[in-house]
């Protein structure tokens, strides 16, 4: 019996589609102030922020935050000016590219998020579709 051994190079990979694509979340300087605000303020800072998606909403999903004192080892970790943000695996499929930003206008303030994986948003942009 013969056996070959076969090496994927990166444009082979390109080629095929099935290169999974990186980890990434985007995490601006606002939000990262915001959150580390919001650690102390609970008297954690150095505790985790989880940030992911869950079931429910008026268009199927809405995303969360809590706060998490620790970290599981299936956690992907993004950091930004102190903070260190934690997703779990399956929402991670779903934030994958997103910019998690914090502004404040005129009609109030919290976070925003530009997620390009979403197909639908509901009015308030928190709740989601994919």
């Amino acid at each position: 019996m013969n056996t070959v051994a076969a090496t994927v190079t990166p444009s082979m990979r390109e080629e095929r589609h099935d290169a999974p694509e990186p980890a990434t979340l985007d995490i601006t300087s606002r939000a990262a102030k915001k959150m580390r605000d919001q650690l102390k303020s609970r008297g954690t800072p150095e505790a985790f922020v989880r940030f992911g998606i869950r079931g429910g909403g008026c268009t199927g999903f809405s995303y969360m935050f809590e706060f998490s004192d620790q970290k599981r080892d299936s956690d992907h970790v993004f950091e930004k000016d102190g903070v260190s943000v934690l997703v779990d695996p399956k929402s991670m499929t779903l934030v994958r590219g997103t910019t998690l930003d914090f502004e404040t206008g005129i009609r109030g303030h919290g976070f925003k998020f530009e997620n390009p994986n979403v197909s639908d948003a509901c009015g308030c942009g928190e709740s989601v579709s994919f």
